[in-house]
């Protein structure tokens, strides 16, 4: 049985934890072991909220108890790099939430790490893990809506008011916490043949990205529109346009359904998102697998492919002039 545990006891921790309890592989396949926070009081509130073994009020402490096996970094992604080598230090299968690290650099070294000690390391953006991603590239491959040539997407959530959002050391901006999503439902729709990145973008006082318009050329002539915001809610929606029609994808970050349009913009389908916990489960399941196999890597989310999204906002960075103290 896999013992897994939480570094990390915020919000986001808690999801992964009510996912955990939900899942009807608990107690066969693992177990709920552990949780880490920075203090011992927060850390013990939040094992007898969720129902973990034992709680710990350092990480260093959790990562020591050699019953862990699997470990989710839950922390904000401006730690994640010293996080993640932690938990490989100490002999530990990882599943690090997005973004994964601040730059490729980070990613390309920490991955380097796991696969010399053979631990699975892997990063949790969760709809590269769930059944949405193939329903879509089953119909865009289908020809309901013909050659498909031009995706629009936007994703916009009034979260400036989070510190974390402004601090660029902790990779605040829009571009690891928002814009990440679309950027990814483009490659996963697109491909990776990326030739050429348009961009422009609105830097606030502190430095950091607050909202962005990018596009993206692909070598057979597709292009990728993304517009994204930390200042106001948007519709977190994706518009696939092809010659015969159009689908519609509802919520891009956790897809809850795929509407197909005809070109006399009549419906011709609607297909919901499969019955979940909370979409968690996916990369989870993805996790015991790749460890009980002995991979150190997901398919759906290969380390390769972890490197080409960081190297792509790396350039995106680059375009704006945007650094992180870590990279001055």
């Amino acid at each position: 049985m896999l013992h897994i545990a939480i570094l990390g006891a915020g919000n986001i921790a808690g999801t992964m934890a009510r996912t955990l309890n939900g899942m009807p592989e608990k107690d066969e396949r693992f177990c709920c072991y552990a949780v880490a926070a920075r203090s011992l009081e927060r850390a013990e509130a939040f094992a007898e909220k969720n129902g973990f073994e034992k709680a710990y009020g350092s990480y260093e402490e959790m990562l020591s108890d050699e019953t862990v096996d699997l470990v989710y970094i839950a922390t904000p992604h401006g730690y994640h790099y010293e996080h993640i080598k932690l938990c490989l230090d100490h002999g530990k299968h990882v599943l690090c939430e997005k973004a994964f690290t601040l730059n490729a650099a980070q990613a390309r070294e920490v991955f380097g790490i796991a696969e010399e000690k053979g631990l699975l390391l892997t990063e949790a953006i969760w709809p590269r893990y769930m059944p949405m991603r193939g329903i879509l590239n089953e119909v865009l491959a289908s020809g309901v809506i013909g050659k498909p040539h031009l995706m629009v997407a936007d994703i916009a959530f009034h979260s400036d008011f989070v510190p974390r959002m402004h601090r660029p050391e902790l990779g605040g901006g829009s571009l690891l916490d928002i814009t990440v999503y679309p950027l990814n439902l483009a490659i996963m729709a697109f491909g990776d043949d990326v030739v050429k990145v348009d961009s422009s973008v609105q830097l606030n006082e502190t430095g950091v990205d607050a909202q962005e318009s990018i596009t993206l050329h692909f070598a057979d002539g597709k292009m990728a529109v993304i517009a994204a915001s930390m200042y106001g809610e948007g519709d977190t929606s994706a518009l696939f346009c092809g010659e015969k029609g159009r689908i519609h994808l509802e919520n891009i970050f956790n897809p809850k359904s795929l509407t197909i349009y005809n070109g006399k913009g009549e419906l011709v389908e609607k297909i919901l998102c499969p019955e979940q916990i909370t979409g968690y489960e996916y990369e989870v399941r993805s996790c015991m697998d790749a460890i009980e196999s002995g991979a150190f890597e997901c398919p759906e989310m290969p380390h390769k492919d972890t490197v080409y999204m960081m190297e792509l906002m790396d350039g995106l960075r680059a375009q704006w002039g945007m650094k992180y103290p870590c990279e001055v």
